[in-house]
C-alpha cells in the first residue's frame, strides 16, 4: 500500500526540466533555532513553559490535489494584468521583503519611540523566523510536489521555488505577520488582515502553489503568531507593568503596496535566471 496519495516533490522534475530537484533551499532550515517555541525531539513543538502545541495543519493525505491543479489552471486561463502585478509584488525577493517597508511605515505613523520600535521589529521578525522553521519542517516532512510537478506544460508567472509546496511559505510569513503586528497596531487589523490575504492569494496567481498551500500556510503563521504574542503579553517592567501599550487609534497608515506598484518599495536588479517553464512578461 502507498504511504502518499500525492505526488512526491524529490521525485517529478519542474515543467521544463529533465530530471527532479537536485539542490532544494535550505532542507534542514525545519531543525533551526526558534525564539518563542522550543522542539521536543523531532516531532513535537512546545511553548517556553513546555505545554504542547497542537498546530492545526490538514495532512495533505487528505487533500485532493488534482483538484487543487485544476483551480491553479483554471487561475491561469483568466489571469489578467493587475493579477500578474500583484504576483510579481509580492513574490520579488524573499516572502519578508515587503512586510519590511509595511513595519517601518507603522512604526513611523505612530510615532513610535526608538525602544519600542526595537522591540517590535524583534518581535515581529523572531515570530517570522519561528513561523519559517516550522513551515520548512512541514515541507521537507511530507515532499508535496509543486503545480508545475502535477501538469509538466505548466508555464507560471514566476519561477516555482526550490522548496515543497505545501505549506506556502509567502502565506505562512504574511499570516504571522499581520497577526503580530495587529498585535501592536490593533487599529490596522482590517488593512494587515487584507494585505496578509493578498500576499496569500498571489502565490496562486503566480502559479507557483495550490490555494490549499495559501489558506493553510495563512492559518499555520496565524497560528505561530499567537505564541508569540501569549509570550509578549506575560513580559513586564521593573515596576511589574506590562511592557506593551497597543496602539488601538486607527491613524489609517499609508501601507504598501495599494495601488499596486510595477517595481518594489524597497526596488532591487535580482537575478530572474529560471530553468523551469515561465511565462513571458507580457503573457
Amino acid at each position: 500500500m502507498c504511504e502518499y496519495n500525492y505526488l512526491k516533490w524529490n521525485e517529478i522534475p519542474y515543467a521544463g526540466e529533465k530530471t527532479p530537484p537536485t539542490n532544494p533551499e535550505d532542507p534542514l532550515a525545519g531543525s533551526w533555532t526558534m525564539y518563542n517555541i522550543k522542539r521536543c525531539r523531532s516531532l513535537f513543538f512546545t511553548k517556553p513553559g513546555g505545554e504542547p502545541i497542537y498546530f492545526t495543519i490538514l495532512n495533505p493525505n487528505y487533500i485532493d490535489f488534482e483538484k487543487e491543479l485544476d483551480v491553479v489552471l483554471e487561475t491561469r486561463e483568466h489571469l489578467d494584468a493587475s493579477e500578474k502585478i500583484i504576483a510579481r509584488y509580492w513574490g520579488t525577493g524573499v516572502a519578508t521583503k515587503q512586510w519590511t517597508p509595511i513595519i517601518d511605515r507603522l512604526i513611523d505613523t505612530y510615532g513610535v519611540t526608538a525602544s519600542r520600535a526595537g522591540r517590535i521589529l524583534a518581535a515581529v521578525q523572531s515570530a517570522i523566523n519561528d513561523t519559517f522553521v516550522i513551515t520548512w519542517y512541514y515541507k521537507f516532512l511530507w515532499l508535496v510536489a509543486r503545480p508545475n510537478q502535477y501538469d509538466r506544460d505548466l508555464a507560471t508567472v514566476l519561477c516555482t521555488p526550490r522548496h515543497p509546496t505545501y505549506p506556502s511559505g509567502h502565506a505562512a510569513v504574511a499570516g504571522c505577520a499581520a497577526e503580530m503586528l495587529t498585535y501592536f497596531f490593533p487599529g490596522e487589523a482590517t488593512r494587515l488582515d487584507e494585505l496578509a490575504e493578498q500576499c496569500a492569494v498571489s502565490r496562486l496567481y503566480a502559479l507557483v502553489h495550490f490555494p490549499i498551500d495559501n489558506s493553510e500556510g495563512l492559518s499555520l503563521g496565524r497560528q505561530v503568531a499567537k505564541v508569540a504574542i501569549n509570550k509578549l503579553r506575560q513580559e513586564v517592567n521593573s515596576q511589574g507593568d506590562p511592557i506593551d501599550t497597543p496602539f488601538e487609534e486607527n491613524l489609517m497608515a499609508d501601507i504598501p503596496p495599494e495601488p499596486y506598484p510595477v517595481g518594489q518599495t524597497i526596488p532591487f536588479d535580482f537575478d530572474t535566471t529560471c530553468t523551469s517553464l515561465i511565462l513571458p512578461d507580457d503573457c
